[in-house]
């Protein structure tokens, strides 16, 4: 074992400085009411000491943690299995380390985890949430709110309509305050199926994702706006409820292959229910595009280019999605902090990102 190295205190960058050591804390700190010059003096201080701020005295002194809690309300297995996750993690630790902020996973997979999550952002230990992935009847957003943290949240939140399973509609449910970052999940899904119809193609069947998510509540409705333009377009047996996984999309077809053999086009709800219904396609010797056209939605690279044959799909922008829910949350606590000296959410409203179909070879 090695014997620990003394850290520099703030009394020695006091000294070094020749300043008070109230003065090296109001320079560390961020504070106001320093002239530069001793403020200069400070940083080469600490900068020739190597000293690092104690965050928990500096936290004491700004009522601030510098630490962000990303709350995915999945289990490990799916949040590790599916590349959007990745992508929107991505983008919202870009963010979070271009202004110095600690990014905190938090996961959950049932009601256990919920009260865990509550009770780690209630303890104050994060200076805001973001929150994604929701299901219509996730207590999170209501934990959450009680537990007074500034929140932004991925995904249109309506939690305030009751499902189409007829659950009871969500506590906060529209709440004016709420602040989210979503794609135009419903134009993407138009565009889609329109592109579809151009192409000729007249039993065009929808492979959902889970209906407990607006995401794909959204792109349901976007196929059936389109659909209900087509000549036996409302054909139930045409829908087919999945679950955004690979397995799932491999169901879904199989169903849809059975109760429709006469089905042309497939609008999947994301990249990997797609490319289940693709798997099953080639081995019912259904030809992509010929037989059968098929439409994603997500464009996740490599996964929409290393399809058999290349994905068409509808692009949103995943990764950008996390850096501007990070943003409005970063730039809300900085307001709230400038106006108040107490920490602040990010201003109400929500962000919808546009969508765009990228024509590749299976439609």
């Amino acid at each position: 074992m090695t014997e620990g190295v003394s850290r520099p205190t703030l009394e020695a960058v006091a000294a070094r400085a020749g300043v008070s050591r109230a003065t090296v804390s109001r320079v560390v700190n961020g504070g106001d009411g320093v002239r530069e010059s001793l403020a200069e003096r400070v940083r080469q201080a600490v900068a020739e000491l190597g000293y690092v701020p104690n965050q928990a005295a500096r936290s004491l002194v700004t009522r601030r943690h510098d630490a962000v809690a990303v709350v995915i309300a999945e289990p490990e297995t799916r949040v590790f299995a599916d590349p959007f996750f990745a992508l929107q993690l991505r983008g919202i630790s870009k963010e979070l380390t271009a202004h110095d902020n600690q990014l905190v996973l938090l996961l959950t997979e049932g009601r256990d985890d919920h009260a865990r999550v509550a009770r780690y952002l209630a303890g104050g230990h994060v200076d805001g949430a973001l929150v994604f992935s929701l299901h219509l009847d996730d207590p999170l957003p209501g934990l959450i709110h009680d537990a007074g943290v500034p929140t932004v949240f991925g995904g249109r939140p309506d939690w305030g309509d009751a499902d189409r399973a007829g659950r009871s509609p969500h506590p906060i449910g529209g709440d004016p305050d709420v602040v989210y970052v979503d794609c135009d999940n419903r134009g993407g899904a138009r565009a889609a199926v329109r592109h579809l119809v151009s192409l000729g193609r007249t039993r065009i069947a929808h492979i959902t994702g889970a209906l407990d998510q607006t995401s794909a509540v959204d792109r349901l409705d976007g196929y059936r706006d389109v659909m209900g333009e087509v000549p036996g377009g409302d054909d139930p047996r045409l829908v087919v409820e999945s679950d955004f996984t690979p397995a799932g999309g491999e169901r879904a077809m199989r169903g849809l292959l059975d109760s429709c053999p006469d089905v042309d086009a497939v609008f999947a709800a994301n990249d990997l229910t797609a490319l289940g219904a693709l798997r099953v396609l080639r081995a019912r010797g259904r030809r992509v595009p010929e037989d059968v056209a098929v439409i994603g939605f997500d464009d996740m690279l490599p996964v929409a280019m290393e399809a058999d044959p290349p994905l068409t799909t509808v692009r949103q922008d995943i990764e950008d999605m996390g850096r501007l829910m990070a943003r409005l949350l970063l730039r809300g606590l900085a307001e709230g902090r400038d106006r108040t000296g107490t920490t602040a959410g990010p201003p109400a409203g929500g962000v919808i990102l546009p969508t765009t179909l990228i024509r590749r070879a299976s439609a």
